[in-house]
């Protein structure tokens, strides 16, 4: 927040605290500070530039506009095709300048002010490693990438390549402690000298902006009613397109989506491509119901116009906040701005005018602390020095900040998800999401790090439970971890052998290697985003943190749900991930099973008979030795298919038996529907590719069918069959059948499954395969006697006009 109220009456401590930061001192110094929350009396002084960021001005060489505001005047340092001379600059002024008109080439606009975050001005990961490459080349100035990401304004880099010969900076007199510091959420353990710690420097830029928030103003509290006019920021995200639906399908409010774009009609487009892309319509009615707004979190007053924001300070009865810059690469300077000074502009629009509740969509990664015992809803959090990545310390600072806000009267509800998993019913999902590119590295190189937990919940149940705490005003000023149920390790790998992807758990640096090794072989664009995650040390560290941390406890959110009679908090397991592993596969993030991985579970079947001259006597004697295999349960709940190898023996076709080159078995194909209207049940459907020794080439199409008849054990075993050479038809036609002494012992005590399991998952895959497959025949085989007595009991005298056309 850039704009504040001036005239807000100040608490006296912690007045005297934020007003000692905004002045750059006069007060409490910043090592002070640092002192009390890190236990250190080592710290760097806050630079003048950032405490200007801090308090809400516009860095130097650059003003921020609004997305109607004409277009910026040439800039102090004009874009060249290339930096005229190699040679090093030595002033901190002239190589940020330097570096800044480097960096313009690599941003859409052209340009980069030298105090401008690269990535704020739309410098994308792929092009930083072209920026550290060409700074080198050019300019002979050496930059590690990780500099990059932690802090890419121009004049952060300089500052940090001249730093062995800058000198240091002036320190500021000392002042007597106030009473009371910015809250520190958890106290400090002693720390050991090995533990990583942040970086001073953002420590300080985090005091500075904790510091905003008691600059609000005091308010009342709102009329405790369902709001009828919603603000939503991040709806073209993915949590936030489904909280959309959500509010539309469960409210009858009216929401205002601020989307960034450069006008009205650039933002309905990017809204509506961005629901479509997530499966979620976006209809006449969906669009009657939303209005867009052109604008951006990271602007003064949202980037609206002066007369579109004293609006929707008097209209407005809720605000959401869902938008968030979520890169687990990038620091905290370069995240601060949208995912810290973002939510305080949303808490003064929310405390401005009509008092409104702010409804913040906060993060689990606020306890991303290496060791931290518990992840209740009212634990404390971690301790903000021993957050290493920029993500996880600009959600930290978010929340307190916004918690400070609370003092001063506004209703804020902090909702922390964890890993948001895909749509259990479409399987949308977020590419860059982390719990999905870790799932599809699972997935695809069939290797897990050892972790204690994943705490991670499908949008659809995220969404529809954020939601109902915004329509409901006895939920609203609590805090609620929407987690769902935690998955163990051991969960994880019951879940993905049943699937049929058997899976082998590593230590986690071993699976690191290994996951990149393979990223580095068979590089896949969609995975490169976690390919940077594995490298980067900083991130390394909130990996380290998510899989190392405790379950999180979400007591308050499970009392929520039952009460208000929503969906149960389930475990995200196989069923779940169902569909987004579907789409994750067509996608070329995973790899589901295939026919020719290891068998999950597999029988001999064998059958013999007769064939012969289609419409003739089947006098020709025809065997059929199988082998029927399935690759994971998945495979017969999505397609309802059994994979077949073996032999076909026909004297008829060949002297030698015939190699099933391919084959398929359908269980109920269309439902057990009859074709062409007949009495006949379709039960089995096969079809076999065979090849003979001479390399000749047929088909093979068998049936079983049920009837309403006495025979029913014999209908199971009994296999109508068909055989033509290839692109021919059918030749030969007859009857094969399984013996009635060899299918209890093949099919039922035979069956055999993947050796890599344990005893008790073997037993498990045994039971649910019998227990699925019987059903279906057992539904199969009734169908024609239900048909028949419906029949039977169809007393009308008279035929129905459909009966008439018949």
């Amino acid at each position: 927040m850039r704009e504040v109220n001036e005239n807000a009456s100040a608490t006296a401590d912690q007045r005297a605290t934020a007003e000692a930061i905004e002045r750059g001192g006069v007060g409490l110094t910043v090592s002070d500070l640092l002192a009390r929350v890190t236990g250190s009396t080592e710290a760097s002084v806050l630079p003048a530039e950032s405490l200007a960021r801090s308090a809400g001005t516009a860095p130097t060489g650059e003003q921020p506009k609004r997305p109607d505001a004409a277009a910026p005047s040439t800039p102090d340092h004009p874009v060249a095709p290339s930096v005229p001379s190699p040679a090093q600059p030595h002033d901190p002024g002239d190589l940020a300048a330097a570096i800044a008109t480097v960096a313009g080439r690599y941003v859409p606009a052209g340009q980069l002010a030298p105090d401008a975050d690269f990535f704020d001005a739309g410098g994308t990961s792929v092009s930083a490693v072209e920026l550290v490459s060409a700074l080198e080349d050019e300019l002979g100035v050496t930059v590690d990438l990780d500099e990059v990401f932690a802090d890419a304004r121009p004049v952060a880099l300089a500052r940090h390549r001249l730093s062995g010969t800058a000198a240091a900076p002036t320190a500021v007199p000392e002042t007597p402690v106030p009473a009371a510091l910015p809250a520190v959420v958890r106290p400090a353990p002693v720390a050991s000298p090995s533990d990583a710690t942040a970086r001073p420097e953002d420590l300080s830029q985090i005091l500075a902006d904790l510091a905003l928030a008691d600059r609000l103003p005091f308010v009342a509290s709102p009329e405790p009613l369902p709001p009828s006019r919603i603000l939503l920021t991040g709806a073209t995200g993915f949590l936030g397109s489904h909280m959309l639906l959500d509010l539309l399908r469960h409210s009858d409010a009216h929401v205002y989506c601020l989307v960034r774009a450069a006008d009205e009609e650039a933002a309905v487009a990017r809204l509506g491509e961005a629901l479509k892309s997530y499966a979620l319509p976006w209809s006449s009615e969906v669009r009657r119901r939303v209005t867009v707004l052109p604008g951006d979190i990271r602007q003064p007053h949202l980037g609206l116009s002066d007369e579109v924001w004293n609006t929707l300070t008097h209209e407005l009865d809720s605000v959401v906040s869902v938008a968030a810059a979520v890169d687990f690469l990038r620091g905290y300077q370069s995240l601060r701005t949208s995912n810290v000074l973002g939510a305080l502009t949303l808490a003064e629009l929310a405390a401005t005018g009509r008092p409104k509740p702010l409804h913040h969509i906060s993060s689990i990664a606020v306890f991303n602390e290496v060791g931290i015992p518990s992840m209740g809803e009212d634990d404390p959090l971690a301790h903000i020095d021993r957050l290493i990545a920029g993500y996880d310390q600009t959600k930290w600072a978010a929340e307190v900040a916004l918690r400070r806000a609370r003092d001063h009267g506004l209703i804020v509800t902090a909702m922390r998800p964890g890993g948001i998993g895909g749509h259990t019913r479409t399987g949308a999902y977020n590419a860059q999401d982390l719990s999905s590119g870790l799932i599809s590295a699972f997935g695809r190189f069939r290797t897990v790090p050892a972790f204690r937990y994943l705490n991670a919940a499908p949008v659809d149940w995220v969404s529809r439970v954020a939601v109902a705490v915004v329509c409901e005003p006895d939920a609203w000023g609590f805090d609620y971890n929407l987690t769902g149920v935690p998955n163990t390790l051991d969960d994880v790998v019951r879940d993905m052998a049943f699937g049929g992807m058997h899976v082998r758990v590593q230590d986690w640096d071993e699976w690191r290697v290994d996951a990149l090794a393979r990223l580095e072989a068979d590089p896949i664009p969609e995975l490169t985003f976690l390919s940077r995650v594995l490298q980067s040390p900083t991130a390394l560290k909130l990996c380290e943190a998510t899989l190392k941390g405790p379950a999180s406890v979400a007591d308050r959110t499970d009392a929520l749900v039952e009460a208000l009679g929503l969906p149960p908090a389930v475990r995200y397991d196989a069923r779940a991930q169902l569909k987004t592993f579907e789409r994750l596969a067509g996608d070329g993030l995973a790899r589901l099973p295939h026919k020719d991985d290891q068998p999950y579970l597999w029988f001999t079947e064998t059958t013999r008979g007769g064939v012969g001259p289609v419409d003739g006597s089947p006098d020709t004697p025809c065997s059929m030795s199988l082998t029927l295999s399935i690759a994971s349960m998945h495979q017969l709940v999505t397609d309802r298919r059994v994979d077949v190898r073996g032999e076909v023996t026909c004297p008829a076709l060949h002297p030698d038996p015939l190699t099933v080159a391919r084959g398929d078995i359908w269980i109920r194909p269309e439902e057990g529907i009859p074709q062409r209207h007949g009495l006949r049940h379709q039960l089995l459907r096969y079809r076999l590719e065979l090849t003979d020794a001479d390399g000749g080439r047929w088909w093979l199409e068998g049936h079983k069918y049920a009837r309403a008849r006495r025979d029913v054990w014999r209908q199971t075993r009994a296999l109508t069959v068909e055989i033509g050479r290839e692109g021919e038809p059918a030749s030969l036609a007859g009857e094969v059948v399984v013996p009635a002494d060899s299918y209890v012992r093949d099919q039922i005590d035979g069956i055999k499954v993947d050796p890599r399991l344990t005893g008790q998952e073997k037993r498990a895959a045994k039971l649910t395969w019998l227990a699925w497959f019987g059903l279906e025949m057992g539904r199969g085989l009734v169908g024609p006697f239900a048909r028949a007595a419906a029949d039977l009991l169809d007393l009308r005298r008279t035929q129905t006009p459909t009966e008439q056309h018949r």
